[in-house]
């Protein structure tokens, strides 16, 4: 029997007790307990820097988003777009570096990892990004 690569024996062992045993144990919380949701308001499906609301018509994350994507995840440095003309930067500045550091990624990001149709589109969420970085 050849196993799938990323899968060890007691996948292939099928009705094996001990794989549910394995799975059972790994469960945080006993059946029929509903997992609590942190970090999100009630009735809301995802935080705000996932949703309409928590991004910029500009590109990018808004006030909102980034308030919403600090708080899902602790300890991050995510802070606003740098938005100020390149001529307007001090040479070798930390907004410069962080600008120059943003557009070299993102411009990597756009050739390889999106569609031709997507690197087109003036609308797509990637394009109104670099605009609004001035890349």
């Amino acid at each position: 029997m050849i196993a799938k690569k990323g899968y060890g024996r007691a996948f292939l062992q099928r009705g094996s007790p001990r794989i549910f045993d394995q799975l059972e144990s790994k469960v945080p919380y006993p059946k029929g307990q509903e997992v609590p949701r942190t970090g999100l308001r009630s009735g809301s499906k995802s935080p705000a820097w996932q949703r309409k609301e928590g991004k910029s018509k500009s590109g990018g994350l808004n006030r909102k988003g980034i308030a919403s994507y600090r708080r899902a995840n602790p300890g991050s440095k995510l802070s606003m777009a740098v938005t100020t003309k390149p001529s307007k930067l001090k040479k070798g500045s930390k907004a410069a570096n962080r600008r120059k550091s943003f557009c070299a990624r993102m411009s990597g990001m756009k050739k390889r990892l999106t569609s031709a149709k997507t690197a087109r589109d003036p609308n797509s969420r990637i394009n109104k990004s670099l605009r609004k970085w001035n890349c």
